[in-house]
């Protein structure tokens, strides 16, 4: 799988791993995957506690998108 990020996802992924926080690309990209699921099942139990309609993930993110600038770069493992 390649997957491309914009300059600015791709200096914040390598200085991750400069930290010594994450061994590799990958770890940090599967840790913000993680993250992004459970951010998701959170908001999916909040709206169904609250009595809403679900909402599909697809929608969500087209409410939640934000524009977004510079061109997105490939990631190399």
């Amino acid at each position: 799988m390649n997957v491309s990020l914009t300059a600015e996802l791709e200096a914040l992924v390598n200085e991750k791993v400069r930290s010594g926080l994450y061994h590799t690309a990958s770890e940090v990209v599967r840790e913000a995957l993680r993250l992004l699921k459970l951010r998701d099942d959170e908001a999916r139990r909040a709206d169904q506690q609250a009595g809403l309609q679900p909402v599909s993930d697809k929608e969500r993110r087209r409410v939640e998108r934000k524009p977004r600038g510079g061109n997105p770069r490939r990631v190399r493992r």
